[in-house]
């Protein structure tokens, strides 16, 4: 078969240079997008839930497809619904409350790890890690950071429970944060 060309080229050129052109594939992805996010919100925790910014209808929605999650055929036909109304709303104000909680989690991991390193450079620093903390958290009872150093020094030697090398954790957590 052969293709017909059009009778004025210069028009299928003007179709591909209009900027409100997008493509079937385009749409295809963007409404993948969409469900996803609608996806990421069945997977929120009821206080999570809350905090979004959704009308009552996507929220139900929503609600809905928690109730009938292990109901596999209902539950992705509850999915593309959910999919279905967000491609009517704006979605903007959801995905940036759905990434702040992404923030705040990821932020949360940090201080634990920096707190996790903080307790072992004192386990394994010595005075010197001691002195250096005490620099930068004057707060810190410098005395009780010491004795539980000793504690978990001993327990460890002893092939105990780290349970002095917790405590500092806890110690160090209240300081910290």
């Amino acid at each position: 078969m052969s293709k017909r060309k059009s009778q004025n080229p210069s028009s299928d050129i003007d179709a591909h240079d209009n900027d409100d052109f997008v493509s079937k594939s385009q749409k295809k992805r963007e409404m993948a997008e969409r469900q996803k996010v609608g996806t990421d919100l069945v997977e929120l925790s009821d206080a999570q839930l809350k905090s979004m910014p959704l009308d009552d209808e996507l929220r139900d929605a929503v609600l809905l497809a928690r109730k009938i999650r292990n109901k596999h055929e209902g539950y992705r036909r509850q999915l593309q619904f959910i999919g279905k109304l967000m491609r009517s709303r704006d979605i903007e104000p959801i995905e940036q409350a759905l990434s702040d909680l992404r923030n705040a989690h990821q932020q949360e991991t940090t201080k634990f790890h920096a707190v996790e390193d903080a307790r072992d450079s004192l386990l394994n620093g010595g005075d010197e890690a001691l002195q250096s903390f005490i620099e930068n958290y004057p707060q810190a009872d410098r005395q009780k950071i010491r004795q539980l150093m000793r504690l978990a020094e001993q327990q460890k030697a002893q092939d105990k429970p780290p349970k002095a090398a917790r405590e500092l954790f806890v110690y160090l957590r209240s300081v910290i944060l």
